[in-house]
C-alpha cells in the first residue's frame, strides 16, 4: 500500500532533497510525494486528492502559513496527520502548532533519519485511526441492525391482548440481548378454542431471532388446520428438520384450551412443563407425563403425544422459559422452580397481567444487579368458565 505524503514548504530545494532521499521508496511505490509552496496550494492539493495520509508542513510560509493551514486541516473529512517543521528557536510557534492538532514536529535543518522515523510513526497513527474509524462505523451499523431486528421481533410477537370470552390472557418476553430466541403466541382456533404457545430457541442474537420467527410461523400455520397438539408438533418438527441448515433447535409447548368446558389438550417438545395455579391456591406443574416429547428440530419424524387435563373455572396456567427458573444471582443461586412456586402461591388470584408483570419483577429482585444471561418469557392464561 502506497503511503501518500504532502510536503508544504516554500523553499525550492526541499522538494529536491525529499525526492533524492526517497528515490528508492518512490520507485518501489512505497511512498508517493506531492509538493506545495504554501497553505493555499496545499488545500487545493488536498481538495483534488483526499488520499494523503501525512502532511509535512513548514510553519513560516507566505500567503498562508503553517498555523493557518493546521486550522483548515481539522475541517477536512480526510484529516491527514500533520507534522510541522520549523527552526529550533521557534518554540512558541511549535507549541501553538501542537495545540492546533499537529501530531509531531521536526526542526530545521532536517535530519532525514529523524524524518523517516517521524513519517513512519505518523503513518502508523493514521492507519490505526482509520481502522478505529472503520470499527466504529461497523459497530454503529451493527447497532442499527440490532435495533431494527429488535423492532421486527417485537412486531412479530403479539403486543395486544384482546378480551377473550372465557379467558384472561397476558404474556411478556425480555431478551437477554437486543434480540432473543424466546417466543410466545396465542390464537383463536374457532369453536371456542384458544391455542397458546411458548418456545425457546437454542442460541442467542439475530440467528436465534430469525429461527424463532420461522418456528412461530410454522406452528401457527400447522395449528390453524385444527390438528391435535401432538400432531401439530410432529408436523412442525418434520418441516424444521427437513431444511435445518442452521443446526438450531427449539423447545416448544403447545396447548389448546376449550373455553366452553375447561379441557386443555397439550403436547410438549422438550420444554419446561407449565404450572397450574388453582383458584384455591394450589400450585404445581401439569401432572401428565405422557406428553413429554423431544426437542423440535433435533430428530426427524419423532412422534409427539397429545395429553389432556381439566381446568376448573378460575384455574390458570403459567407457561415460561428457563430464563425464569435459571435466572442467577451474584452468588450463583438460581431462582428455580421452587422460587416460581412460592411466587405463584402468593399471586395465584391476580389477573394475568399482574401475574406475569409480578413474576418479571420478582426475578429482577432476586438477581438484583446481576446481568441477565438468558431470555425471559412468561405467558399466563386463566380459564374463566364461561365462553
Amino acid at each position: 500500500m502506497t503511503a501518500k505524503i504532502l510536503v508544504v514548504d516554500d523553499e525550492p530545494d526541499v522538494e529536491l532533497l525529499i525526492r533524492q532521499r526517497y528515490r528508492k521508496e518512490i520507485r518501489s511505490g512505497d511512498y508517493a510525494f506531492a509538493f506545495a509552496r504554501n497553505g493555499v496550494e496545499a488545500l487545493r492539493e488536498l481538495e483534488r486528492d483526499d488520499g494523503f495520509e501525512v502532511v509535512l508542513t513548514d510553519l513560516n510560509m507566505p500567503v498562508m502559513d503553517g498555523l493557518a493551514l493546521l486550522d483548515n486541516l481539522v475541517r477536512l473529512d480526510c484529516r491527514p496527520q500533520p507534522v510541522v517543521v520549523s527552526a529550533y528557536g521557534d518554540l512558541p510557534k511549535i507549541r501553538a502548532a501542537m495545540n492546533r492538532g499537529a501530531f509531531d514536529f521536526l526542526t530545521k535543518p532536517i535530519d532525514f533519519q529523524d524524518l523517516e522515523a517521524t513519517v513512519r510513526k505518523s503513518l502508523e497513527q493514521v492507519r490505526m485511526l482509520k481502522e478505529a474509524s472503520r470499527a466504529q462505523a461497523q459497530v454503529s451499523a451493527l447497532r442499527h441492525e440490532l435495533a431494527l431486528a429488535q423492532s421486527i421481533q417485537q412486531s412479530i410477537l403479539p403486543r395486544e391482548f384482546p378480551d377473550v370470552p372465557g379467558a384472561d390472557l397476558y404474556a411478556r418476553m425480555l431478551p437477554a440481548r437486543n434480540v432473543g430466541g424466546d417466543f410466545y403466541d396465542f390464537f383463536s382456533l374457532g369453536d371456542s378454542r384458544l391455542g397458546v404457545v411458548i418456545g425457546d430457541v437454542s442460541g442467542k442474537g439475530v440467528p436465534a431471532a430469525i429461527f424463532m420467527a420461522l418456528c412461530r410461523t410454522l406452528l401457527r400455520s400447522v395449528a390453524s388446520r385444527g390438528l391435535p397438539p401432538g400432531e401439530a408438533l410432529g408436523e412442525m418438527n418434520h418441516l424444521v428438520c427437513s431444511d435445518n441448515r442452521t443446526e438450531l433447535f427449539v423447545t416448544v409447548f403447545y396447548g389448546v384450551l376449550d373455553l366452553s368446558t375447561g379441557r386443555f389438550d397439550f403436547a410438549n417438545g422438550g420444554h419446561n412443563r407449565p404450572y397450574v395455579y388453582a383458584i384455591d391456591g394450589r400450585v404445581g406443574p401439569l401432572p401428565v407425563d405422557e406428553a413429554e416429547g423431544t426437542i423440535v428440530g433435533l430428530i426427524p419424524d419423532v412422534p409427539y403425544t397429545t395429553a389432556s387435563t381439566q381446568l376448573r373455572p378460575g384455574d390458570g396456567l403459567l407457561l415460561y422459559t428457563d430464563g425464569v427458573t435459571e435466572a442467577t444471582d451474584r452468588d450463583g443461586r438460581m431462582y428455580s422452580e421452587r422460587g416460581l412456586e412460592v411466587y405463584l402461591r402468593q399471586a395465584h388470584d391476580r389477573p394475568a397481567t399482574a401475574i406475569v408483570g409480578g413474576l418479571v419483577d420478582d426475578v429482577g429482585s432476586f438477581i438484583q444487579d446481576t446481568p441477565q444471561t438468558d431470555d425471559l418469557t412468561a405467558l399466563a392464561v386463566r380459564y374463566a368458565g364461561t365462553a
